[in-house]
């Protein structure tokens, strides 16, 4: 692999950020799985205020998505190597994935508990199973199952522990790398495993809301 080398944002004994083009900097680095949760190619509206769901999502009007306004290819993802892969979107880009007959499937609703007009689940696709799994955790604005006590601080933000889920029974060993690490999640998960995870950022405002989460005791869920 032959990627950019760059100094760290952020780095403790479990957790590595880096600020940059993931393109240009993941190459570069040593990693087994791939579990990130990437611009889709759908161009979200991310005025949740505007959109009249401010009090619903805790939040306010975000900036748009890097590259979230051009097809996503996951194409070289998947050249580089990893010993396995979750992809979440992946609904939205699935005619340029290879056929897998495993899907991570989150019911967002907590099996039925809330139903909106928002999406009730999220896939991910995955090569690190051979089924359609299925976790059940409310995750609908206010209403939620985990992180109750927390403001969304990512326009697509997941629970921390949704990767928890994914770390614990899927991506069971080797260093995790989240090349769209957003606010953190999946960084946040693995270093409450004790594993070790890379994360890069474009944003760097999400480079330092992912950096203070890092510097947190133990997150409860």
């Amino acid at each position: 692999m032959g990627g950019v080398v760059t100094e760290p944002y952020y780095q403790d004994d479990h957790v590595t950020i880096y600020h940059g083009d993931c393109r240009k900097i993941l190459p570069g680095l040593t990693f087994d799985v791939i579990v990130t949760d990437p611009p889709y190619g759908i161009g979200w509206d991310t005025d949740y205020a505007g959109r009249g769901m401010g009090r619903f999502t805790q939040s306010q009007t975000f900036a748009p998505i890097h590259q979230d306004d051009e097809p996503f290819d996951p194409t070289w993802l998947l050249d580089l190597g990893a010993k396995g892969h979750v992809l979440f979107g992946a609904n939205h880009y699935a005619d340029k994935l290879p056929p897998s007959a495993g899907w991570l499937v989150w019911d967002k609703t907590g099996a039925g508990r809330n139903v909106s007009d928002l999406s009730d689940a999220e896939l991910a696709w995955t090569d690190l199973t051979g089924g359609c799994r299925v976790w059940s955790h409310l995750w609908k604005g206010m209403l939620k199952d985990s992180e109750r006590d927390s403001v969304r601080q990512h326009p697509t933000q997941k629970p921390v522990a949704l990767f928890r889920w994914i770390l614990e029974r899927f991506a069971k060993t080797g260093v995790v790398a989240d090349p769209y690490a957003g606010s953190g999640p999946t960084l946040r998960a693995a270093k409450d495993l004790g594993r070790r995870a890379i994360g890069i950022e474009l944003d760097e405002r999400y480079c330092e809301i992912a950096a203070r989460r890092m510097a947190q005791e133990v997150l409860p869920l």
